[in-house]
């Protein structure tokens, strides 16, 4: 589908950059649906497509990168960790083990033709028992800030995901962000926000992300059921107007999840045990609905502002 078939109304405002994970539309990434899955995408005015997790010696990043590339789309991998591999641990070995899988998932992101690594650098994803020592906390921050460093050298910035207390107990809010990222050591780790956390963890999501401005690269919107973002507790429309009153002009995302979608690891991975949503090409028609209700809607009141009085 040639991004030129639909109008500028069904398309987001070219002054926004803006990504889609992959799955929102298909579960697997080397499945013949990805030239429609992607085409989907493009045609609808975003920049950017975030991958699920993916093997980077089993991942064909070249086809990857020119299916992308020849529909004006740059490709967002994601790290991680796991428990072989994990920067916070207090064993030497799985640390060195953590820091190159890092170091990987920077390689990967090269091939693929990114300048963003997002993802969960710091740690072991998935319900934790207790909370993080502060030994593990401080090992983490700095194993990501030296990746960060590394990052920065092959032209890729490296932006940590805050997740939710279900899913991680070591970064949860923009507060604790901000102090992860100082404690990095590096000026270049830059902070990941996703709407879908944000309603479970943050008291004011607008206030969150005020707090996490200085390194806030990449803002996600995704709904409290994890469907259209049209239909769910998260009001996204006044969220966007907000963050962009409130100056932030880093990139976007839209994320979704459906058990009509995802694979099963993905769906046990993610607690997805509903389908909100079968068809992920109307996930993404809504989404240009409702980030446009937000841009048009700041975009009226800074006209307002600046006409006669």
């Amino acid at each position: 589908m040639s991004t030129h078939t639909l109008p500028a109304a069904d398309r987001l405002p070219h002054e926004l950059d803006v990504g889609c994970h992959l799955n929102v539309v298909i579960g697997d990434p080397g499945s013949g649906e990805l030239p429609g899955a992607l085409d989907a995408i493009a045609a609808r005015g975003f920049r950017r497509v975030v991958l699920p997790p993916v093997d980077p010696e089993a991942f064909d990043a070249e086809g990857f990168r020119h299916a992308c590339e020849e529909r004006g789309l740059t490709a967002i991998p994601i790290a991680g960790q796991s428990p072989g591999a994990d920067v916070s641990s207090p064993d030497e070995d799985v640390r060195a083990a953590g820091a190159a899988e890092l170091r990987r998932m920077v390689e990967l992101a090269v091939q693929l033709g990114s300048d963003q690594l997002n993802g969960v650098p710091y740690g072991l994803f998935g319900r934790a028992a207790t909370p993080p020592s502060r030994d593990a906390w401080r090992r983490s921050a700095a194993a990501v800030g030296a990746a960060a460093e590394y990052a920065h050298e092959r032209g890729v910035t490296l932006v940590f995901e805050v997740l939710n207390r279900y899913e991680t107990a070591m970064v949860t809010t923009a507060e604790q962000a901000m102090e992860f990222a100082e404690a990095s050591g590096s000026s270049r780790v830059r902070i990941h926000l996703d709407t879908f956390h944000m309603a479970v963890e943050e008291e004011d999501a607008s206030a969150a992300i005020r707090a996490a401005l200085p390194r806030l690269a990449y803002l996600e919107l995704g709904q409290s059921g994890r469907g259209l973002l049209s239909r769910g507790a998260v009001d996204i429309p006044a969220l966007v107007r907000r963050a962009l009153d409130d100056g932030y002009a880093g990139r976007w995302g839209v994320e979704a999840f459906s058990a009509a979608v995802l694979p099963p690891p993905a769906q046990e991975a993610l607690a997805i045990w509903r389908a909100p949503y079968r068809d992920g090409t109307a996930v993404v028609d809504d989404a240009v609905r409702v980030i446009r209700a937000g841009w048009d809607a700041g975009r009226r009141r800074t006209e307002g502002e600046e006409g006669p009085r």
